[in-house]
């Protein structure tokens, strides 16, 4: 990545700081964007944000909130609060910062997009993971990718995701701190019966920022939780 740059948004904690880092490792310069920077669901702030920048070779998505405390759950309980806070911070968010991006990518003569979704997004959760807000949000990133991927190959503008598991962070407290959650992992993510780290996603975005014939593509890092 030597000689490009790359904007990661949700930088300032978790899967955003270690991706922020792999890619600076990788010799891109990075501009991280967070809270602290711009509203990433506010129209006018990302368009403030990505007017101020000269090029982007690679974009990152990887800002989101897990909904839970706002009222996320299964559908007959979730609140229209809930919903709306989850699909703004999660979806709305990655269609407006790709909406940015793209028109410096292609005066860039191409690049690439990561986005982040979840294992949520392509599998049903139960009743431990019953936030339907969130899948319905990262289902959403699935989807947009997979259209952005389309529309732009012919421009060399890449677009792939990485659907997670449960990976070591802050947002993911709650289920490291649940003894009934960590007892499962053996069943969930059976090829390490563990947490997975942000580290290891980080790697699969540097790969992702990088593999010039790869477009479309959902890169599943779960341990085995959706081959089950």
């Amino acid at each position: 990545m030597k000689g490009r740059v790359a904007v990661v948004t949700g930088a300032a904690g978790g899967i955003g700081t270690a991706v922020a880092a792999a890619f600076t490792g990788a010799g891109a310069e990075v501009v991280g964007l967070d809270r602290e920077h711009a509203d990433l669901a506010d129209a006018e702030q990302v368009e403030r944000v990505f007017a101020g920048l000269d090029r982007i070779d690679v974009l990152f998505n990887g800002a989101g909130i897990s909904g839970r405390r706002f009222g996320d759950g299964p559908v007959e309980s979730c609140t229209e609060e809930a919903w709306d806070l989850v699909l703004s911070s999660n979806l709305k968010s990655v269609f407006l910062c790709c909406k940015h991006a793209i028109p410096l990518l292609r005066a860039a003569g191409g690049g690439a997009i990561v986005n982040l979704s979840s294992v949520l997004g392509l599998v049903g959760g139960d009743e431990d993971f019953a936030t339907h807000a969130y899948a319905a949000s990262k289902a959403g990133v699935v989807g947009l990718s997979r259209a952005i991927a389309a529309h732009y190959a012919r421009e060399r503008i890449r677009c792939n995701v990485i659907a997670p598991g449960l990976i070591a962070t802050p947002m993911s407290a709650r289920a490291q701190d649940d003894e009934r959650i960590r007892a499962r992992l053996p069943e969930l993510q059976p090829l390490t019966g563990a947490f997975g780290t942000a580290e290891d996603v980080a790697g699969a975005a540097v790969y992702l920022a990088t593999a010039p014939f790869v477009t479309g593509t959902v890169l599943t890092l779960d341990g085995g939780w959706t081959v089950r």
